[in-house]
């Protein structure tokens, strides 16, 4: 018998034949993992051929060797072949079970705004720079000099008792409780020339957090200084302001205050918007909403700030942007403003 006829060969070509037959059948990825176990496993008739060699005639070995590696190597070539197929088989039958609808809109993209409270700075801002006020930046963290003894409230002054200070580690020095500060540093910058700035900035307070009263808040401070400013001056500055911001027909009032630095000194009312001078919890009933305190600059802080008080004279004004916000849009909780909460913010 000569080599090309002996049984096993014919036995290999029946195994590829009778393999191939059985794989066409194999139409989803459960018969072709089932196949590749009996016809390629471990076990199968082709790997059992390799286990097999020493029995064959030691001239026919290397014969059978070739054939069993042809006969394999097709196996696994048909194998990806017909894997493919019935891959993209699958994935056409899904695509027609999941049809996509091109036309649905896509989601939206959420956009940022500007906070309510720097949308009525930037306001504040435009209507104080038509009367000729300039923008002055003063710093967060002041000297306790700075912050009281150079605006008259030396220490142990009991007027120190109005601001709940936060006082730092390092001795001296506080987060700002007003915006003043920056008073006596814009006039001794700009001293012995009159000027005109307004100093916008963040405040801080140890206080009890209310529909009205927060622990953090912006202040923008007015100052002015010159020759023959009067009280007058300070008051037609104020109403103007306050028409600008509120409308022509907006009700104000000054009520005689006290601070230490100004001197006569007072707070500006604006009717309360949010209940429409009914009386509410911002307003504590009163239907008034106070907006800023005010004052003629004193003679001592203009000394520290540079100026001859003889000379010259000018007023000050410190407002809280907070409440003007609250009164322009009728917000009657001002911790609204610090609560991060997207629906709120969306509104402006």
């Amino acid at each position: 018998m000569s080599e090309e006829q002996h049984p096993i060969l014919n036995q290999l070509e029946q195994i590829q034949q009778d393999a191939l037959a059985v794989l066409e059948t194999a139409v989803d990825e459960a018969g072709i993992t089932a196949w590749r176990s009996a016809h390629l496993g471990r076990t199968s008739s082709v790997m059992t051929v390799f286990s097999q060699m020493g029995q064959f005639p030691k001239e026919l070995r290397p014969l059978v060797g070739q054939r069993a590696n042809q006969v394999k190597l097709a196996l696994e070539a048909a194998l990806a072949e017909q894997a493919e197929r019935v891959r993209q088989a699958e994935l056409a039958q899904k695509l027609a079970a999941e049809t996509l609808d091109v036309t649905l809109p896509g989601r939206p993209q959420t956009l940022g705004r500007l906070h309510p409270i720097t949308q009525t700075l930037r306001e504040i801002y435009r209507v104080m720079g038509e009367m000729g006020f300039q923008v002055y930046r003063a710093r967060d963290v002041e000297t306790d000099d700075y912050n009281f003894t150079l605006l008259n409230i030396p220490p142990h002054h009991p007027a120190r008792d109005m601001w709940d200070t936060y006082y730092m580690t390092t001795p001296g020095m506080v987060l700002r409780t007003h915006t003043s500060p920056g008073q006596i540093r814009a006039m001794r910058e700009y001293a012995p020339d009159p000027i005109r700035v307004i100093l916008p900035g963040m405040c801080y307070r140890y206080e009890q957090v209310s529909a009205r009263s927060e622990i953090q808040f912006n202040q923008v401070e007015l100052l002015a200084v010159g020759k023959g400013i009067t009280f007058g001056d300070l008051k037609g500055t104020l109403t103007d302001f306050a028409r600008r911001m509120f409308g022509q027909n907006v009700r104000t009032r000054l009520r005689p205050s006290y601070f230490p630095f100004t001197e006569p000194s007072a707070e500006m009312d604006v009717e309360c918007f949010v209940c429409g001078g009914k009386g509410c919890q911002v307003c504590k009933s009163s239907g008034w909403l106070e907006i800023l305190g005010c004052g003629m600059v004193h003679p001592k802080v203009l000394e520290n700030g540079g100026y001859d008080p003889r000379e010259f004279t000018g007023f000050a004004a410190g407002m809280g942007p907070e409440r003007i916000t609250m009164l322009r849009h009728r917000i009657d909780d001002i911790r609204y403003f610090w609560s991060d909460d997207v629906r709120f913010l969306e509104q402006f």
